[in-house]
């Protein structure tokens, strides 16, 4: 997989990239992150300016239309894309099952918003994919888009030492992940579940469903809404 970010200020996104398990993704050659930055774009050389005032009263300034079609152009020209998709908080919900979704794709693009956002015509003409990762506002779509990387890549086969690990994660089966617990069994007089300790590979399974569900239905009922 390659991911391709476009973004005003790059770097925010140097970090998260070159640690833990997207180095090992990246070290592995299972995935590639590049980060561009869209001033290179740029038209105004000089000020390498990528902003303007909104055609109406809004207060605060919109990224302009032309470096990012021609950032967007650009990669095009050189490999076919999945997807181009746009961070912002007014895009569809990012879940799991997303993750999972994108992480069977070849080639993205990911546009990070910032300012007050894009002009429209970019939103209209070149984004196959809005996702937003929450209701609130961030200053821009960098942290957002090292966030959805992060979740995509995870599920590349191979990135994790593990595969089996991601199919148990919280979400993957509609519910949130039940308690775990590792030794010692006996800490201070806190005790493991004894079914934990049984043996019994069924018992357990059941068990682990059960608080699964509980957990669910105490913390995010709307998941279970979801699933009627």
């Amino acid at each position: 997989m390659r991911i391709d970010i476009l973004t005003v200020v790059p770097e925010l996104l140097e970090s998260p990239f070159n640690h833990s398990i997207m180095k090992r993704a990246k070290d592995k050659g299972l995935a590639e992150v590049h980060v561009h930055n869209i001033r290179d774009w740029s038209t105004d050389k000089k000020h390498r300016k990528v902003d303007d005032y909104a055609f109406s009263t809004t207060a605060g300034m919109v990224m302009t239309i032309e470096p990012i079609e021609r950032a967007i152009n650009q990669l095009k020209s050189e490999r076919s894309y999945d997807e181009v998709i746009f961070m912002t908080p007014d895009g569809k919900p990012f879940k799991q099952q997303d993750a999972n979704a994108l992480s069977l794709k070849g080639n993205l693009i990911i546009l990070c918003g910032h300012y007050k956002g894009v002009d429209q015509r970019v939103r209209d003409h070149f984004i196959t994919m809005e996702i937003s990762i929450g209701d609130y506002v961030l200053t821009g779509g960098e942290l957002a888009a090292s966030l959805v990387c992060d979740a995509i890549i995870r599920l590349i086969p191979g990135v994790l030492s593990d595969e089996t690990s991601a199919l148990t994660d919280s979400f993957q089966d509609g519910l949130l992940s039940p308690p775990v617990y590792t030794r010692p069994a006996d800490y201070k007089g806190w005790k493991v579940p004894e079914i934990l300790l049984s043996g019994n590979e069924s018992k357990i399974e059941e068990w682990r469903l059960e608080q699964a569900y509980e957990r669910t239905k105490k913390i995010r009922p709307d998941l279970l809404d979801d699933e009627v």
